[in-house]
């Protein structure tokens, strides 16, 4: 039986004010998990929407960064000399200031190819992941896809259904070859946001609340997955 969405729906005027808030949000869930289990995860998504928000949470001083790690939801199987690198952009946009101190986990593990060996490397990094992530950072696609969960990809439903942490996808609208983790390790999280700006993803949200398959619309196997889903969204 599908579970009913747990959304909570922020809308803000503007996108500084967004940025501000969410980092303010995930800051708090960085403090409370170092508190409770003296480290704190997070993972967060590339992608063009969070660089202010990577910037503000970034300039944070009142966390202990040193006890923080920062991995990304996703990423394409490019070097991180790469503009198409999310590490890249969370390393010039978050990683700098209080927060350089982080510790950084990237999913690319180097070659042309996410093959087996390759993402054997990257999932043995990610074994060093405290269980529980303080907070999980989506974004959303106008085609619905979050994480790397693409509709068409070869290995959606595994990407959706197994433990991961991480596997590889390719699909028809994602470009590169890309790695992704998979939705149940993103589910085991403190705090679950969902950051989307302008009118279209708004659209494309509503839609993924209606009825229809999970492979039309990825973001759905989120939204109906039981975990409360906190979105922060502004025109």
């Amino acid at each position: 039986m599908t579970a009913q969405p747990q959304l909570e729906r922020r809308t803000f005027a503007d996108k500084p004010t967004l940025a501000k808030e969410l980092a303010e949000a995930v800051a708090d869930r960085i403090r409370t998990a170092i508190a409770e289990r003296g480290v704190a995860a997070i993972a967060v998504s590339g992608g063009s929407t969070p660089a202010r928000f990577f910037q503000a949470l970034g300039k944070t001083k009142d966390i202990d960064w040193t006890k923080v790690i920062v991995t990304l939801v996703d990423e394409r199987w490019v070097d991180e000399t790469s503009d198409r690198s999310n590490a890249l952009l969370v390393n010039e946009k978050m990683l700098q200031g209080p927060a350089a101190v982080a510790r950084f986990f990237p999913l690319y593990s180097g070659g042309d190819e996410p093959g087996v060996t390759e993402v054997a490397k990257t999932n043995a990094l990610l074994a060093d992941l405290p269980e529980q992530f303080a907070a999980v950072v989506l974004g959303m696609g106008g085609d619905g896809h979050t994480a790397s969960f693409f509709p068409g990809g070869d290995t959606l439903t595994e990407a959706l259904t197994s433990a991961g942490p991480a596997i590889a996808i390719h699909a028809p609208g994602a470009g590169e070859p890309r790695i992704t983790f998979t939705l149940p390790r993103l589910l085991h999280t403190d705090g679950l946001y969902l950051h989307i700006e302008g009118e279209e993803k708004a659209v494309v949200l509503d839609a993924a609340l209606g009825d229809g398959p999970v492979e039309d619309l990825p973001i759905r196997a989120v939204l109906r997955s039981g975990t409360p889903v906190t979105v922060y969204w502004c025109p």
